[in-house]
């Protein structure tokens, strides 16, 4: 029996990646890609937002992107709503989209600016919201809920938030859907501005297990602005256990962003294809064939018109079996050299410097 919690991947990169790139990418480009997500065996992708292409120009095309997309069978395709309007948007495309991501949930923003920036909505008007929330899934019969926390450990406005201070929103939260009767079993945490980092996604995840054994499921969005998104990623994996299961979002390529953070593309996430190479080293398997991910993160490069952040896309995957490299190899030197991994002797011909190991070993 695996010692690791089950992980199950969102790959985020036609929302959260698109939507901070140039509104020149095509609505066949766009298509194009999904297609190849859609073939790596990734489970659940997440195809755009249905917003208001004044904020999100990027997202202008959703709604064609949606009739014409080619779902693929075992795939979970999601989309994101921020309100009530964009909720009934999505439900005409419902199939092919999955609208309903989990049991019914509250939130909380510790960042005042950020959500006023985001979504035009002040923190008290998103706090008066939670008991319409609550009242309405105890209506619906709802017989579990979550609950979440957005800007946890920090902002770029505020500084670093205490965790006296995000345990008290949570605790908010828990108590409005206890008194209702229904049992917290989930909680998120997004991170849009990345102060996310190991120690302390670790000890709060620690802590919520301590305070609330109900839950059992977990969300992390995290961002990548410091570079720790993949490392918070492999301490929460330590901080739980096999019952517990852990959805994490990622994006290909680890491109995304938000202009509403004041980091625009350098937000970034965990790349997707650095992500899966982690967890099949750990024994945690993903379904996904990773030599396919990359042919989409380079798709997705070619798109863009610019090198993406990830590693695996760049060395690739860890070669084993067929994909171990000849011996008989000249020196590497250059990324596109390196591509050999996918491409075979042709990503190095004609570099004219001999093989190491035809010169004999020392």
């Amino acid at each position: 029996m695996s010692a690791h919690p089950a992980v199950i991947i969102t790959e985020e990169g036609m929302r959260e990646g698109m939507q901070i790139e140039s509104v020149s990418i095509t609505l066949e480009q766009k298509l194009e890609l999904l297609d190849a997500l859609s073939r790596t065996g990734l489970k659940r992708i997440v195809v755009g937002s249905f917003v208001h292409p004044r904020w999100t120009p990027q997202m202008a095309q959703i709604d064609a992107l949606v009739q014409r997309m080619q779902p693929r069978p075992g795939v979970t395709y999601l989309g994101l709503a921020l309100n009530e309007r964009g909720r009934e948007r999505m439900r005409q495309y419902c199939p092919p989209l999955t609208l309903d991501r989990g049991a019914p949930e509250t939130h909380g923003h510790l960042c005042d600016v950020f959500i006023k920036r985001n979504t035009n909505r002040t923190t008290q008007e998103q706090i008066a919201g939670w008991p319409g929330i609550v009242a309405r899934a105890k209506e619906a019969g709802a017989s579990e809920a979550g609950i979440g926390l957005s800007a946890p450990w920090g902002s770029n406005w505020r500084g670093e938030f205490s965790v006296e201070r995000r345990f008290a929103e949570l605790q908010a939260q828990h108590d409005l859907w206890s008194a209702a009767g229904i049992p917290v079993t989930q909680i998120a945490l997004a991170d849009p501005m990345g102060w996310n980092a190991p120690h302390k996604v670790a000890a709060d995840l620690a802590r919520i297990k301590e305070r609330w054994p109900a839950v059992r499921r977990f969300r992390l969005h995290l961002h990548n602005q410091r570079g720790l998104a993949l490392a918070s990623i492999y301490a929460a994996i330590s901080a739980l256990s096999p019952e517990h299961a852990l959805e994490v979002d990622s994006t290909l390529g680890g491109i995304g962003g938000c202009p509403y953070c004041g980091n625009g593309r350098v937000a970034g996430m965990a790349p997707t294809e650095d992500l899966v190479a982690m967890l099949e080293e750990m024994g945690i398997p993903t379904g996904v064939d990773q030599y396919k991910l990359v042919d989409a993160v380079l798709l997705a490069a070619e798109i863009i018109g610019r090198p993406l952040y990830g590693h695996v896309s760049n060395a690739g995957p860890f070669p084993r079996g067929e994909h171990l490299y000849p011996v008989s190899m000249p020196f590497i030197e250059t990324p596109e050299q390196a591509q050999h991994f996918r491409r075979g002797a042709k990503a190095y011909e004609g570099q004219g410097l001999p093989s190491p190991w035809e010169e004999g070993p020392a």
